[in-house]
């Protein structure tokens, strides 16, 4: 990242290369629709250029890609929520059913999809993303212990959903 921010063409392609698939997983799992998924993604990337100057040499470079990335996120659900309600659309179409080359088992985006956002994002940040306790605080501007009670309530959510989710 120091590299980027100081020009260097072929350390900002590096960087593109090494975080983009975690960034789209994380934009994936709150998005229904993949287009969206891969324009958010493309909006991170802008984001990050015009504010590579902020980053501060030094620091962790994963929670400041995740701050960016959940602020695109956030954005993009209140332009598409405002979209919605100035076109009086009908819903979005049916998320697409799961094909029999799934592994058996519950769905993964139903049982995320279960969860509030709040819990949702943090299950996203630690498990999927690998971001510590600290880190996803950082991301989710909530305190360490904040984001403990949301995955332990996340994970009491996901227990029951498994117990009662037919065999």
């Amino acid at each position: 990242m120091e590299a980027y921010q100081s020009g260097d063409r072929d350390a900002a392609g590096r960087l593109i290369d090494t975080a983009s698939p975690a960034l789209y997983r994380y934009l994936a799992i709150h998005s229904s629709d993949r287009r969206y998924a891969d324009d958010l993604l493309q909006e991170v990337w802008l984001r990050i250029h015009r504010a590579r100057h902020t980053y501060r040499p030094g620091e962790p470079v994963l929670p400041w890609l995740y701050a960016i990335a959940r602020h695109v996120r956030i954005d993009g659900y209140r332009r598409r929520e405002f979209e919605r309600r100035e076109s009086a659309l009908e819903d979005a179409p049916e998320p697409v059913a799961p094909t029999s080359e799934r592994a058996a088992g519950p769905d993964l985006e139903y049982l995320l999809g279960s969860l509030p956002d709040s819990q949702r994002e943090v299950i996203s940040l630690l498990k999927i993303s690998g971001l510590s306790l600290e880190e996803t605080a950082r991301v989710t501007r909530s305190s360490v212990g904040s984001v403990k009670q949301k995955a332990h309530r996340a994970y009491e959510k996901l227990r029951t959903l498994l117990t009662e989710a037919p065999r």
